[in-house]
């Protein structure tokens, strides 16, 4: 019985043909999410935002607080995490997930008009604005 070698760049097509058409329309947005919101009391001058690379716009408000909102959607079968916290003058915030990985977030940090911001620990320009 004749054996057919195939070689592996080839062999593999069929199965990178199907993880394509597996993932075809599952799209997912943040914009899709319900907003959540958290707000932290904050009396410093500084604030460092560490945002684990998640998209975070920070945005320079009127109010002595930090007000902190969330776009976070996932899909079945993924595991999500997600934490929002304020330790002393560090803003620690984070949202994905693992298993399919199917999810998207996206954070708004409004920060209070003159506090200094720092973005993992670097200074930043505070973008948009109400």
């Amino acid at each position: 019985m004749p054996t057919t070698v195939v070689p592996l760049r080839f062999a593999a097509l069929p199965l990178i043909a199907a993880g394509v058409l597996l993932t075809a329309g599952c799209t997912i947005d943040a914009k899709d999410a319900r907003p959540q919101h958290r707000t932290f009391p904050f009396s410093g001058t500084t604030l460092n935002v560490v945002a684990h690379g998640t998209p975070t716009d920070l945005v320079p408000v009127d109010r002595r607080d930090v007000r902190v909102t969330r776009w976070f959607v996932h899909k079945p079968g993924s595991s999500p995490h997600a934490h929002w916290r304020l330790t002393g003058h560090t803003l620690d915030i984070d949202a994905g997930c693992t298993g399919l990985a199917l999810c998207d977030v996206r954070f708004q940090v409004d920060v209070p008009r003159g506090v200094r911001v720092l973005r993992n620990g670097r200074a930043t320009k505070l973008t948009g604005g109400h």
